[in-house]
């Protein structure tokens, strides 16, 4: 009766050890699989100012995913009227600045989070270069933009027409930084894109 006591605190013992290490298994995986989520995802990024460049960097915060900032080979100048005229000259040229630095990998990225100022009422022609660089087709990308007061202004359609085999979603206008609100702000939307 003793050896039959010991048997089955013994198979009770091993229930419970199993038992107690599926769910930690599990879990582990669940953690595993939002790391895994986190690292399909880039941050890409053009900032001229350094505006959107800190809203990059508080949304890579929260997604703790890869980040890839746009430079170009010959920089737009740094005096604000200067660029205004070269920006819209670039526009009206459909110009495509060169950009000196690449994405390695780029094919593992399924989510792309673009952001960019808003440049008379559409994207940066920088953006338009690094979307012709590579392959979308099948790729989620969602916009964010910082502006003052032009909103989203057309970029989004520019955006689409430039990647046409890839999925936009819910863009984010941004005014300027984007001021007390933009913590609530940016997790508002990142739920909204499924973050």
């Amino acid at each position: 009766m003793k050896k039959r006591s010991c048997i089955i605190a013994t198979l009770f013992a091993a229930a419970m050890l199993f038992g107690t290490a599926e769910p930690a298994a599990a879990q582990s995986s669940t953690k595993n699989q939002k790391k895994s989520d986190s690292k399909k995802t880039l941050i890409v990024f053009y900032s001229w100012g350094g505006t959107t460049q800190g809203i990059a960097r508080k949304i890579q915060q929260k997604l703790g995913c890869d980040m890839f900032e746009i430079e170009l080979v010959k920089p737009y100048s740094t005096d604000y009227n200067t660029v205004l005229d070269e920006a819209q000259r670039d526009q009206r040229n459909q110009a495509r600045p060169a950009i000196k630095n690449k994405v390695a990998d780029f094919a593992k990225y399924d989510t792309i989070v673009l952001g960019y100022p808003n440049w008379w009422a559409s994207i940066p022609m920088p953006i338009a270069t690094f979307l012709e660089s590579y392959d979308f087709d099948g790729k989620t990308v969602i916009p964010f933009c910082s502006n003052g007061g032009g909103r989203l202004g057309q970029s989004v359609s520019a955006i689409t027409k430039l990647v046409p085999g890839a999925s936009v979603k819910n863009p984010l206008s941004i005014y300027y930084s984007g001021g007390a609100s933009l913590d609530s702000d940016l997790n508002k939307w990142l739920s909204k894109n499924g973050f």
